[in-house]
């Protein structure tokens, strides 16, 4: 009976004022942490102007940056795209998700962090010579 009375409290609205907001609004608290956006999908023709063009309309851009490859200079299919706020970073990433641009669809995600890679361990040598891959034998 408790129970039946609670859920006919909660749905005439009349719910205790520390639960409605939580249950009731869906983006009470942005999921974002950093203004900087992760944007996978781009074609290879998308260059960093392409990128900022297509995102500038949600905010003030601070960097709009294609990952390359070295040696063709193509873009690798992702991409950053940096805001000067968070609420504008939430902007683009609602009305630029799974979006067509350069015929591609793109999707944007919270960027993380870059994580940090140990260093190359020496490899072993039976003979212990050391052989150095980029010139050749060394004694």
């Amino acid at each position: 009976m408790a129970f039946a009375s609670t859920i006919r409290r909660f749905l005439s609205g009349s719910a205790s004022p520390t639960l409605q907001p939580q249950l009731f609004s869906s983006r009470l608290y942005s999921t974002l942490t950093s203004p900087k956006l992760f944007v996978c999908g781009l074609s290879r023709l998308t260059t960093d102007e392409k990128l900022k063009e297509a995102f500038s309309p949600f905010g003030q851009l601070v960097e709009a940056k294609v990952a390359v490859d070295r040696v063709s200079r193509r873009s690798k299919g992702f991409g950053f795209v940096t805001y000067t706020t968070i609420e504008e970073a939430e902007k683009a990433r609602d009305g630029m998700n799974a979006k067509f641009l350069d015929g591609w669809v793109i999707f944007v995600d919270p960027a993380k962090p870059r994580e940090q890679r140990p260093p190359p361990a020496p490899e072993p040598s039976e003979t212990g010579f050391k052989i150095n891959k980029t010139i050749g034998w060394c004694g």
